[in-house]
């Protein structure tokens, strides 16, 4: 009877199922907001999901010159790392007596996770285009990483614990972190290195389809173009969730607190998506130069406020 527990809770809901069922909804959402913009009707709800069937069924192509394992691994590895943030977020929101140590730090660097792997298996394709692409997503990670850190650790120097479980006390008695100064400034960071880390417009440019064809997706086909996917969609509610938990006083299923938690999360996805269509896609050193010069000051400058007390 545990292991039936154990295999709904890790597989089931809060695991990989509701994920990606709730992750693929995500990018319906997203669709359907960008064709509103662009005066377009836009995908029914199901899309996402009759895409993602198709892509399973679809024959897999590997490049002759490709590393095999490497190549059809890093993105069953990319998606297990999603999988592991997002029931690790949800699970110290609905039970946040389930938080442990350190907890914040461990979510935050398993989500680094989805881009080495797609680093890794762009390269072991062997295509120079996919090659290409790696080394921007590399670049682009470098640059991002560094004001998201400190964007994170405004939150927990406020706080005072590494600890989901005492972030969201903390938000339940003194009021969320988008209160103060110092939570606004890391918001607007995280909102920044959310949208990077997606590989959203004006930063996807490890894929570039009009430039470099796909670039680390280029040589992908069939079930990893799928998981691929599915990893994005599942970190594309993965992210939305670690700012609300972080800054926005988390996400709660009991009475009427459920549509302010919908709502919430609603409005970071539909903020990402304006910014992904009013924005031109930057070159790869004005993305490292916007990441470490103002996303940076502004995460600094976060982090002093934090520790006057603002």
């Amino acid at each position: 009877m545990q292991a039936v527990l154990y295999f709904v809770k890790y597989l089931v809901f809060p695991g990989f199922l509701f994920s990606a069922v709730v992750g693929l909804l995500t990018t319906w959402v997203d669709r359907k907001v960008s064709a509103r913009v662009q005066l377009r009707v836009g995908p029914p709800w199901y899309q996402p999901f009759a895409d993602t069937f198709k892509l399973l069924g679809k024959e897999v192509v590997v490049p002759a010159g490709a590393r095999h394992t490497g190549f059809l691994l890093m993105p069953v590895i990319g998606l297990a790392a999603a999988t592991l943030a997002s029931t690790i977020l949800w699970l110290v929101n609905l039970r946040p007596e389930s938080s442990f140590v350190g907890d914040t730090i461990v979510v935050l660097y398993v989500m680094t996770i989805p881009a080495i792997a797609l680093i890794f298996g762009a390269s072991a394709s062997g295509n120079p285009l996919a090659a290409l692409g790696s080394a921007r997503e590399m670049k682009l990670l470098f640059a991002y990483e560094l004001p998201l850190v400190i964007a994170v650790l405004t939150t927990i120097v406020k706080v005072g614990s590494f600890s989901f479980e005492k972030i969201l006390m903390y938000q339940e008695y003194n009021g969320v972190m988008l209160g103060s100064v110092s939570g606004v400034l890391a918001f607007v960071v995280m909102i920044f290195c959310a949208q990077a880390k997606l590989g959203f417009l004006p930063f996807d440019i490890a894929e570039a389809e009009t430039e470099i064809a796909g670039g680390t997706h280029i040589e992908y086909s069939g079930a990893p173009l799928a998981i691929i996917r599915l990893n994005t969609a599942i970190m594309y509610l993965v992210l939305p969730l670690f700012i609300i938990t972080l800054f926005w006083g988390g996400v709660n299923f009991i009475g009427w607190r459920i549509l302010t938690s919908v709502l919430k999360y609603v409005a970071i996805v539909v903020i990402m998506v304006l910014i992904k269509n009013t924005n031109p896609r930057v070159r790869i050193d004005h993305a490292v130069r916007f990441f470490w010069g103002p996303m940076f000051a502004l995460s600094a400058i976060a982090m002093i406020l934090a520790i006057v007390g603002y």
